[in-house]
């Protein structure tokens, strides 16, 4: 049985997968800055944001994170140390254990998001029509 040969990428998917790969790098070299700013570490910081949305249990967060639990108990009890979550049972099985973001780590999760200049910053220059367009194209990828 003869296997499917594949294709090599043309040159403009390769110049668009190294675009994205760029903008992905500057995208986490600005949120490290934006957490360093607030005293917390690039996992803290996308933990705090996670859970300023609404709490969620340990296991949903490890999964979100792509981590092994034990490593969000380490980030909770951190950020519970200063704070910015807590742990609660769960409303619907008090077995279950959900961390939360405190308001403080609410306020402190709006302030990173605000403080996200290269995210931000380039799409100011775009038009409306423009921002959708490209929402809807990276939209289209993670949906593929």
């Amino acid at each position: 049985m003869a296997t499917p040969q594949k294709t090599r990428p043309d040159e403009l998917t390769m110049e668009v997968v190294e675009l994205i790969g760029e903008v992905v790098a500057r995208y986490h070299a600005d949120y490290e800055e934006a957490a360093a700013g607030h005293a917390l570490t690039g996992a803290q910081a996308k933990l705090l944001s996670l859970l300023s949305l609404g709490p969620l249990p340990m296991r949903k967060l490890a999964q979100k994170l792509k981590c092994e639990p034990s490593n969000v108990t380490g980030i909770v009890d951190r950020l519970e140390s200063r704070g910015l979550a807590e742990r609660r049972p769960d409303p619907a099985d008090r077995r279950v254990k959900v961390a939360a973001a405190t308001d403080e780590g609410r306020r402190v999760a709006r302030e990173l998001r605000h403080g996200l200049r290269f995210a931000r910053e380039p799409l100011v220059g775009l038009s409306e029509e423009e921002r959708l367009a490209l929402r809807d194209l990276l939209q289209r990828m993670l949906d593929a």
